[in-house]
């Protein structure tokens, strides 16, 4: 979508819609609302799942709107546009496009999620310890990535996250789908009798309705993965990648810290 956005001709208007893409809920983002959601809202899933949608559409129209009376007053796009004639196109030019950019898309992108993954892995591999392999919670605790959650914890804290969530979190800078994975482990247990992880999310006291409410409207609006934060440095230039990580960042945190707030007085 991001790379897409390289055939609007106005630059002002190219520039909003490349930084206010990342607040759309992605397909990425789906297995964290489906895993939350079924632990904490099984009778109203499909409502909380329909307003985390919404309000990634209205924080993205209020971006667009604050960008628009701040950085670009004018509008630059222009009064007359000349339409290029329409064909129906053959299926061996439209596969050859897809090959294309499905290829430049890999390239350029493959590299910095593969380094992205390495790095994750091996801040959560190490150091290793000598305790029992089953103890995977502990060793989480005091890996790098683990340390790293726990100094990030007076973050999250005003938000009702301790410091799994908090790692969560930090795991999926690479992917979204990588948090996950990352509760998984981290709640993982030696018996496995105690059902779905939705199941031991509830048993563990870790989160309340309030508090995997703010996490869940974190997830949707904090910044992207690394595959999207390299498209917009790439299509619009990485002081506009670094402000937009800056700025996701910050509306996150303070639109989940207001609805943690909400929740804690009406869950």
């Amino acid at each position: 979508a991001i790379m897409a956005c390289r055939t609007i001709e106005s630059q002002s208007s190219r520039l909003i819609t490349i930084l206010i893409t990342p607040f759309m809920a992605c397909s990425a983002r789906l297995p964290v609302f489906i895993l939350l959601t079924a632990a904490f809202f099984p009778q109203h899933g499909g409502w909380v799942m329909t307003g985390l949608y919404i309000l990634g559409v209205l924080m993205a129209i209020l971006t667009a709107r604050l960008m628009r009376l701040i950085f670009f007053p004018v509008d630059e796009t222009p009064f007359v546009m000349e339409l290029p004639p329409y064909r129906i196109p053959t299926w061996r030019a439209t596969l050859t496009h897809m090959w294309e950019k499905c290829a430049q898309y890999l390239k350029k992108m493959g590299g910095m999620i593969l380094v992205a993954s390495i790095i994750i892995w091996f801040l959560s591999y190490y150091p290793r310890t000598e305790q029992s392999p089953i103890e995977q919670e502990n060793h989480y605790e005091n890996s790098y990535l683990g340390r790293i959650g726990r100094t990030c914890s007076p973050v999250f804290e005003p938000l009702g996250l301790d410091w799994k969530a908090g790692v969560s979190l930090l795991s999926g800078v690479a992917a979204k789908e990588i948090i996950v994975s990352t509760i998984g482990v981290l709640y993982a247990e030696e018996d496995d009798e105690s059902g779905a992880l939705a199941h031991k999310l509830q048993a563990s006291g870790d989160f309340t309705p309030a508090s995997a409410l703010a996490f869940l409207v974190f997830v949707l609006l904090y910044f992207p993965c690394i595959a999207t934060i390299a498209a917009i440095g790439s299509e619009a230039g990485w002081r506009w990648a670094f402000a937009g990580l800056v700025y996701n960042t910050l509306t996150a945190w303070g639109v989940a810290w207001l609805f943690y707030q909400i929740g804690s007085l009406l869950l």
